[in-house]
């Protein structure tokens, strides 16, 4: 009964990440204009809401083509259902909180990014925005508009000096989810296994 409680807690986070995940997307669909037209500053010019969409991976990188947008859909799908029985054991063998967390937080913002790729195409016409495309052809609803900066690079620096740069991620709450969660896991990882080994030996010593 503890183990079931434990999956539904976890699993249940998950679900949690999903669902915020797409009612800020379908909120941004319905009620904000798409691109330049209907951008909101929050914060100035450094933090706004600016509808996108995103074709392919992260930073709107593209496999190219239809294939191409198929096998990345299907990359994902196959990864959520890895991360999602990766859980599954971790939460089995009684794995550290903290590191179960963030595993449970990623598979949230993957499954919430992978319902866009599956869906939104054929639900939402926007594989280009108000046109139409097949299951896992959608494109991944971005808003979270952060201008860190953009501009020239002094001439100095080697290879890059003298170019312009403009560093302006746009992205969504599954990827922010995603990457908090990615950079918890690479700061406290070590100490969390750590204490995890601890444990494992005083069980071990316990048993004997």
């Amino acid at each position: 009964m503890n183990f079931k409680r434990e999956y539904l807690q976890y699993f249940g986070l998950s679900f949690i990440v999903i669902v915020f995940d797409q009612i800020t997307k379908l909120l941004v669909h319905n009620y904000m204009e798409y691109g330049l037209p209907g951008q909101i500053k929050i914060f100035g010019e450094w933090f706004k809401l600016h509808y996108t969409l995103n074709p392919g991976m992260a930073f709107g990188l593209e496999l190219g083509s239809d294939y191409g947008k198929l096998m990345l859909t299907s990359f994902r799908l196959l990864a959520m259902v890895g991360i999602a029985y990766y859980l599954f054991t971790l939460i089995q063998k009684k794995m550290h909180k903290g590191y179960v967390i963030c595993i449970a937080l990623i598979l949230g913002g993957a499954m919430g990014n992978l319902f866009d790729s599956v869906f939104y195409g054929v639900l939402l016409n926007n594989a280009p925005e108000g046109s139409h495309s097949p299951w896992l052809h959608g494109q991944v609803i971005d808003m979270l508009y952060v201008d860190i900066w953009e501009g020239f690079l002094p001439d100095w620096i080697p290879v890059f000096g003298g170019q312009y740069y403009a560093f302006w991620p746009i992205f969504n709450i599954a990827d922010a989810t995603i990457f908090c969660s990615v950079a918890t896991l690479l700061i406290f990882q070590h100490r969390w296994l750590k204490e995890e080994n601890s444990r494992l030996e005083v069980e071990s010593k316990n048993n004997e």
